[in-house]
């Protein structure tokens, strides 16, 4: 029989890890069919992506034309430059409470250049390859800030639902909910009235016509409906004076010293937000296509999307799940689809922009309801309550940090406590065994001789033999240790065998150097069996080789030799 040995895989090159993916759809063949299915499915998203754009910036504290820009700029580089294929950039409803806060501390010129930075550090960020890492984020984690922001949000527009008259609205929720409830009197019938029937002809759509694109419906209905009856309810035009029909000409924000340090937290805020969802959104996009998506080579487009949204006046861009997802279920072919997303936008301001001026407040409100709604993972928050005490402890911190503190405080807090669960479970799961057999006995077959093996071990007391299983790392070295440390006066050898640990870390290695220098002030002999290629390696820069340690592929080969140089 004959058979091909197999070869390492090479590392991809960095053409390989930053090549867009616009080039690789365009390599493999791009006609007329294609852009036909990339035109319509851009054209879906841009139905989906015009109100929310201008929902989200306003609940973020920015104008609808600063949601808009964003969308289009951004989007348009997201698409472009970016490694995945379906991915839609744009305005996310998870940074509104980024956003507002920074709104709030730093202005609108504060807001533009943490975007600016945040770009910056995304892009580093994808050149140093760390892609990687920011997909690590464990699930309670995501699960329980997604759904603290979805309250914030549902909070957050409160006030637009219905039609209450507050001239400071807190931004804490803590503040904010008692505020609310001290002006529930001015509570407007108008404005609960187009707010709940855009929800219901949201949710009614999305029933009975869930191809339809429900919340441009809704809100174009409500606008009408508002403007036929005079309903006194504030718009888009009261309140911001409507959109301008064409997009502003670049600029650099303010890169004084003193102000980029002023918003420097924020800009890291956005970067790591932007990271974690633009790169979940593309995860969501592989499952629902089968594709793979380059993460550094998507974090560096994150990062040119939001250097160019800052540019044209726009705020923070990253990838959206479900403007992304509408995107492949409309039957996307390639990045294209994005690009056109946003010239279809573009087509809008152009020729339109004077209809936003009649969208009532109210309405916008009533759409981001439905999208905080729908961030809340019900089923995925059910499934961690029931995993454990531990996932249930990750997502409550994570969620309640994320409501009553800051969001990167949160994500922070998550990591950390999801890091020590898991470093706590690692660390049960190895053990150590005194005499333990290599294989099991039904398992052997005759291959190795167990019997005579069992036999010399009770024959010879002098030779301590322990297997360690599982990971030997810092969460679990202390308790090795510990037992590894009992060594008996009267042992003359010690076999430590490895076999079995499939990863051993600089405390992991310590841990056996000290023993190994206390064997060895007794006498007593230390052996190490088992060690695969990377073990050894951290074990030769330890020190762990002769006379201090000595090598056997096998207990019994130690156990042989140990033997034989008695014998000599």
């Amino acid at each position: 029989m004959t058979g091909t040995a197999s070869r390492p895989t090479a590392a991809p090159s960095f053409a390989e890890l930053f090549t867009p993916k616009l080039a690789t759809v365009l390599r493999e063949g791009y006609g007329a069919a294609q852009l036909r299915a990339d035109a319509m499915a851009g054209l879906t998203v841009a139905i989906v992506a015009l109100p929310l754009s201008m929902a989200i910036a306003i609940a973020s504290g920015a104008t609808p034309a600063q949601g808009l820009y964003t969308s289009v700029i951004g989007g348009f580089l997201v698409s472009a430059l970016g490694g995945s294929r379906f991915q839609i950039g744009g305005p996310a409803g998870a940074f509104i409470v980024l956003v507002a806060a920074t709104v709030a501390q730093h202005g609108a010129g504060g807001l533009i250049l943490a975007t600016f930075l945040s770009g910056l550090m995304l892009a580093a960020a994808g050149f140093l390859r760390l892609g990687t890492f920011v997909k690590f984020i464990p699930f309670p984690v995501t699960v329980g800030f997604t759904a603290g922001i979805a309250v914030i949000i549902f909070a957050s527009q409160a006030k637009e639902l219905l039609g209450l008259a507050l001239a400071h609205e807190p931004g804490p929720l803590a503040q904010k909910v008692p505020a609310l409830w001290a002006v529930r009197d001015s509570l407007s019938p108008a404005a609960l009235g187009v707010s709940a029937a855009t929800v219901a002809a949201i949710l009614g759509l999305r029933r009975w016509r869930p191809h339809w694109p429900g919340m441009l419906i809704a809100v174009a209905a409500a606008s009408v409906a508002a403007a036929l009856f005079s309903l006194p309810v504030a718009t888009i035009g009261s309140r911001f004076g409507g959109i301008p029909q064409a997009l502003p000409m670049p600029h650099l924000p303010d890169l004084s010293p003193a102000k980029v340090i002023e918003v420097l937290p924020a800009a890291a805020s956005f970067a790591l937000l932007g990271a974690i969802e633009s790169l979940l959104s593309a995860v969501v996009a592989d499952g629902m296509t089968g594709r793979r998506h380059r993460s550094n080579c998507e974090l560096v487009a994150q990062g040119a999307a939001n250097l160019g949204s800052a540019l044209f006046g726009g705020f923070c861009v990253t990838g959206t799940i479900a403007r992304t997802a509408t995107n492949v279920r409309s039957g996307a072919h390639g990045p294209v689809a994005g690009m056109l997303h946003s010239l279809f936008l573009l087509l809008f301001i152009a020729l339109a922009a004077p209809l936003a001026a009649f969208i009532p407040l109210a309405a916008l409100a009533g759409v981001l309801a439905v999208v905080a709604w729908n961030m809340i993972e019900r089923p995925a928050i059910l499934l961690l309550l029931r995993s454990g005490p531990g996932e249930a402890a990750v997502l409550g911190s994570t969620f309640l940090l994320t409501i009553f503190r800051d969001l990167t405080e949160a994500i922070v807090a998550g990591v950390a406590l999801g890091s020590l669960l898991f470093i706590q479970r690692i660390g049960r799961m190895t053990a150590v065994a005194t005499g333990a057999p290599l294989v099991a006995r039904d398992e052997a077959d005759g291959a190795h001789p167990r019997g005579a093996y069992d036999e010399a071990q009770a024959a010879d007391p002098g030779i301590a033999v322990y297997r360690i299983t599982g990971a030997l790392f810092f969460g679990a070295a202390a308790s090795i240790g510990s037992v590894l440390d009992r060594i008996q006066d009267g042992h003359r050898a010690l076999v430590i065998d490895l076999s079995a640990v499939p990863f051993l870390d600089s405390t992991g290695a310590n841990m056996i150097e000290g023993l190994a220098h206390k064997a060895r002030s007794r006498g007593v002999a230390l052996w190490i069996t088992g060690a695969a290629p990377g073990i050894a390696r951290v074990l030769d820069t330890h020190g762990l080789r002769p006379p201090l340690a000595r090598r056997a592929a096998t207990v019994e080969a130690a156990v042989a030799l140990l033997r034989g140089e008695e014998a000599a």
